[in-house]
Formats: structure tokens, C-alpha cells, sequence
């Protein structure tokens, strides 16, 4: 295993342990160069799951592709790294559960939007804003005028 801090080659483990659902075994390392520790995950690979571009293109469904993302859209907000791996988990899942072993895109994109809904508004406005790919500020605004009325509502029948 490649270290992610020196790029050294050798490391041993520290730690190894199955994950919370039985999927995946979780191991901590240690570098034997630079002595920083680091977490891997192993998974069983299967059959890899696909997601269904707006395209039509067929692409492997990529968990650090959504995390990325993720990230991206809640960069410098106060949301926990443990909600964003919940998210990513509850995605994995989903396409996981599908009988044809695939899911479009879309389907996708929405799942995740739900969950970023609850969790923080920006984030949220953030990944549609990519997601949904707006065309002009129109859009953007329609987009912030649902998520605000939505909110009015929430707040009026509390």
C-alpha cells in the first residue's frame, strides 16, 4: 500500500477490523518512512455497478467520484465528514439495490440533494447549482425562491 503522505511502499497495520455493516474491512497502517497513519478499506469487487449518464453513456459507479463532489459542495461549511461517508454509503446502497445493477444519473443526483437538503441549505444550492447544470440566474433564483418557500412553510407550521 502507497502511502498517502510520503509515497513510501512499506507500512504495516496497525489495526484491522470489519466496518459497522460487514461490507468492508477496515484497516489502520502505519508508514515505515514517515511513521503517519493511514485508513483503508477493503470491499469485495463484484460485478461493478453502473450509472447511466444523461447521455446515455454507461459509466462504473465511482464512491470517491461522489464524495468528491460532496466535498466540493461543502467546502467551508460546518458539515461533519461522518455525514458526508452517510451520504456516500446511502448512494452506494441505492445503486446497489437496483436489479439491473445500474442507475441513471439522475436518480442519483436527486438522492443526494434530498440528503444535502437537511443537512445544509448552501451545500445544497451548491450541488444543484452543478447538478442541475442552470442555464441562467432564472433558473438559480426559481431554484432559491422553492428552497425558501419550503423553508416558510417549515418555519410557519412550527
Amino acid at each position: 500500500m502507497k502511502c498517502p503522505y510520503c509515497g513510501f511502499l512499506q507500512d504495516r497495520v496497525v489495526d484491522s477490523r470489519e466496518s459497522k455493516e460487514a461490507d468492508a474491512i477496515r484497516r489502520r497502517r502505519e508508514c515505515e518512512r514517515c511513521n503517519r497513519r493511514f485508513t483503508t478499506y477493503e470491499r469485495i469487487d463484484e460485478i461493478p455497478y453502473m450509472v447511466v449518464k444523461k447521455d446515455g453513456r454507461r459509466e462504473r459507479f465511482d464512491r470517491q467520484k461522489v464524495l468528491s463532489g460532496l466535498l466540493r459542495a461543502c467546502e467551508k461549511r460546518p458539515v461533519p465528514a461522518n455525514k458526508l461517508e452517510s451520504i456516500v454509503d446511502a448512494v452506494e446502497t441505492y445503486v446497489a439495490e437496483s436489479p439491473e445493477r445500474e442507475r441513471s444519473a439522475t436518480e442519483i443526483g436527486e438522492l443526494i440533494m434530498k440528503h444535502l437538503k437537511g443537512l445544509d441549505t448552501v451545500a445544497y444550492i451548491r450541488f444543484a447549482s452543478v447538478y442541475r447544470d442552470f442555464k441562467d440566474v432564472r433558473e438559480f433564483k426559481e431554484e432559491l425562491e422553492t428552497l425558501l418557500g419550503s423553508k416558510g412553510r417549515k418555519a410557519a407550521s412550527s
